[in-house]
């Protein structure tokens, strides 16, 4: 399994942007795919999951109401749809991939077989 993120870029604080990340692979692979980000000097931090087959979803709560998550089935895509952007928001963003469909500890890095390369949004106030 290969997961490409990218979409991201500098925006001002209020603004959106769009984050894709396109799988490659057995979909048996990628059942759930998590966005996680990482600001300098701070922890990888689980933003947003969703399940492949279900598509039930789950926000971290700095994100709750600003972001949303989807999914393309069929063009093995999934997007982030991030508006309101705050300054805290700046990171590097990743997408990860687990072929486990159990929506459980989905904040927790470890459990995600299969990562990007990360793809950095900057928000300026």
């Amino acid at each position: 399994v290969q997961l490409q993120a990218f979409g991201g870029g500098l925006v001002q604080a209020g603004g959106s942007l769009r984050l894709s990340c396109a799988a490659s692979g057995s979909c048996l692979d990628y059942q759930l795919i998590a966005w996680f980000r990482q600001a300098p000097g701070k922890e990888r931090e689980g933003v947003s999951c969703i399940s492949r087959g279900t598509g039930t979803t789950y926000f971290t709560d700095s994100v709750k109401g600003r972001f949303t998550i989807s999914r393309d089935n069929a063009k093995n895509m999934v997007y982030l749809q991030m508006n309101s952007l705050k300054p805290e928001d700046t990171a590097v963003y990743y997408c990860a991939a687990d072929p486990n469909i159990i929506m459980s500890d989905t904040t927790t890095p470890a459990r995600y077989d299969y990562w990007g390369q990360g793809t950095l949004v900057t928000v300026s106030s």
